[in-house]
């Protein structure tokens, strides 16, 4: 089997400098956002938009992050079901474009993606796509994001005549001037999945009533299952007999990494080495694969070589992000850190034990019954939120460390017991 094509360098380098970003978004986007807000009021301001019609279109935002737009599945779907889903946009950067390609809710022409490689292409390609959409002449545009000040400036630049998104009334949040014409409080009691779905749903709200609405999030949907091709799946089993598995066996999946955007969400590799050894200890008919990032490769293998058991393998740098979720089918149980993944499993059949540390799963979990969030529940976490742009003081996770490797074992071994015993 050829080795996959690694992840695009602009995703390295656009990932590696979470902190610069935030600083630009902070100290360029303020002031921008308050210049804008100026001449919105001095200039362009207008009578309060007629609600958005059934022949409208509907622009997503959200630049980054792409568990939380697997999140916004419900949102999308509510979208596509008013309008159609040839009149449903969605504006993402070019690295995070592959899971709203795989949710397949809206047609791959729709999807809108910026380049990132370096600071002046991401400046010029998002140019380019602004005068794009406003040739488009988009009725409406949603921003996902929560308190960016990018994302405001860009809805309000797409000329669409509806723009939802949250607004810092009394410094709920930070701030982020006055672009949008229906303007949310962010409620940091309501689950992610519920707040998207709230912001389509304010499309039908009278704006002078906002923030207040009757909105009543629905019951919770299903996600869709992925279906890889009979193909890929032979690629993956081809793959892990070269690893020196059986192609059939039972596989616990071990994601040892969290975004640079959060480094307190990691849990600690020792625990993650310890869990290994025991996880094999206890099932002789299991196998161990930690997966990562192609950059990730060289110390999952120092991972995977304290292990030091011919059923644990690293596939770190072995998978494009389509092959991991074909992997994800053909394993019993992903452990991962708060992160990317453990959204993207949700699209699979496998059981996902996800750690929460200095966020809550009452808010970021992915919902189904193959979700197992854990969450040690301190009285200092969670210490990131949309209020705070997910900075935090901390600098010690012990909400991490109270996670402790027989109780994450403990789950493990319920679920795989579920999963292996006959019905």
């Amino acid at each position: 089997m050829p080795k996959p094509a690694p992840l695009s360098p602009p995703q390295r380098r656009f990932s590696a400098r979470p902190r610069l970003l935030l600083g630009i978004d902070r100290f360029v986007g303020v002031p921008v956002c308050w210049l804008l807000t100026v001449a919105r009021r001095l200039f362009f301001w207008t009578k309060p938009p007629e609600p958005l019609g059934r022949e409208g279109s509907i622009l997503f935002l959200k630049l980054a992050e792409q568990g939380s737009t697997v999140l916004a599945h419900a949102a999308i779907q509510a979208a596509v079901n008013r309008v159609g889903r040839q009149n449903v946009y969605f504006l993402v950067f070019e690295e995070n474009r592959f899971i709203v390609d795989v949710l397949g809710l809206i047609p791959p022409q729709n999807v809108i993606a910026v380049q990132t490689g370096s600071a002046p292409l991401l400046v010029a390609s998002a140019l380019r796509k602004l005068l794009d959409l406003r040739r488009q002449r988009i009725s409406a545009c949603i921003d996902m994001e929560f308190f960016t000040r990018a994302s405001a400036a860009i809805a309000y630049l797409t000329g669409a005549r509806i723009r939802v998104g949250f607004h810092s009334y009394f410094g709920e949040g930070p701030y982020r001037g006055d672009l949008f014409t229906h303007r949310l409080l962010y409620n940091p009691h309501l689950h992610t999945s519920d707040t998207f779905l709230g912001l389509v749903a304010a499309l039908d709200t009278d704006p002078a009533k906002l923030p207040t609405f009757d909105f009543l999030p629905p019951p919770w949907s299903p996600l869709p299952r992925f279906a890889p091709e009979p193909a890929e799946e032979q690629q993956l089993r081809d793959l892990i007999r070269g690893l020196g598995l059986s192609a059939d066996c039972h596989l616990v999946l071990l994601n040892a990494n969290a975004s640079d955007l959060l480094p307190l969400r990691k849990w600690s590799q020792d625990n993650y080495v310890a869990l290994a050894e025991q996880i094999l200890a206890a099932f002789p008919a299991v196998s161990v694969a930690f997966t990562g990032s192609p950059e990730e490769a060289p110390g999952i293998a120092a991972l995977v070589g304290r292990v030091a058991s011919p059923r644990c393998v690293s596939v770190a740098g072995q998978t494009t992000l389509r092959q991991l979720l074909v992997l994800y089918n053909q394993a019993e149980i992903l452990v991962t850190n708060d992160s990317g993944p453990a959204h993207f499993a949700a699209l699979t059949s496998v059981d996902v034990v996800t750690l929460f540390g200095p966020e809550t799963p009452l808010l970021f979990a992915a919902r189904g019954p193959r979700s197992h969030p854990l969450w040690a529940g301190l009285a200092c976490s969670p210490c990131v939120n949309a209020f705070n742009n997910r900075q935090s003081a901390c600098r010690d996770n012990v909400c991490m460390r109270e996670l402790s490797v027989p109780r994450v074992l403990a789950t493990v071994e319920t679920i795989l017991k579920g999963r292996l015993t006959p019905v």
